[in-house]
């Protein structure tokens, strides 16, 4: 049995209009081009790139200070440019999936191999960091077409116990590593 040319393209353009006819059903978001038809999203690797500087760190940079000093302070700079040598260039960035992209510049000016000045954006804290990176909790909300009986009736989540714990586990005693004499 042959199929016309007609058969054909009908054949291979029936998924593309099954497909889009689905695209206005339900709260599934299809346009979000970092998933795969708004319903899997694919994995992304954290990529941290540069050095972190925080506030308190930055403070520790004076003028004055010699090329070792900064270095051993600040880490090894990304870009230490040959064509500028009384430059150096500190870049951060950190991309993070469930988090903004974060990036920061940090630039040293160097005269007779001393800190002369440097130039830098509003730095963080070291917890402003940290919250900053720090991934948000899934907090699922019931759903909104329940009730405030039926919420009632729900189970109260797990509760988890806050403070520290005394480690638990075996108890050994050790012979003495040597004698009492000498």
């Amino acid at each position: 049995m042959t199929q016309t040319p007609l058969r054909r393209v009908l054949l291979a353009l029936a998924p593309v209009v099954l497909l889009t006819a689905c695209g206005s059903t339900g709260n599934v978001s299809w346009s979000k081009p970092e998933t795969l038809f708004g319903l899997l999203q694919p994995y992304r690797v954290d990529v941290v790139q540069g050095n972190v500087v925080t506030q308190e760190v930055m403070a520790l940079i004076q003028p004055g200070l010699g090329r070792a000093q900064v270095r051993e302070i600040l880490g090894t700079p990304l870009l230490a440019d040959p064509f500028h040598a009384n430059r150096w260039d500190y870049v951060f960035t950190i991309r993070r999936q469930g988090v903004p992209d974060q990036k920061r510049n940090i630039t040293v000016f160097f005269e007779n191999d001393v800190v002369a000045r440097f130039d830098t954006a509003e730095l963080p804290s070291e917890n402003e960091f940290v919250a900053s990176i720090a991934k948000p909790l899934d907090r699922k909300d019931p759903p909104a077409n329940l009730t405030p009986e039926q919420i009632a009736k729900l189970p109260e989540p797990a509760q988890t116990q806050s403070g520290a714990q005394t480690p638990q586990g075996a108890v050994r005693s050790y012979p003495p590593l040597e004698s009492g004499t000498r």
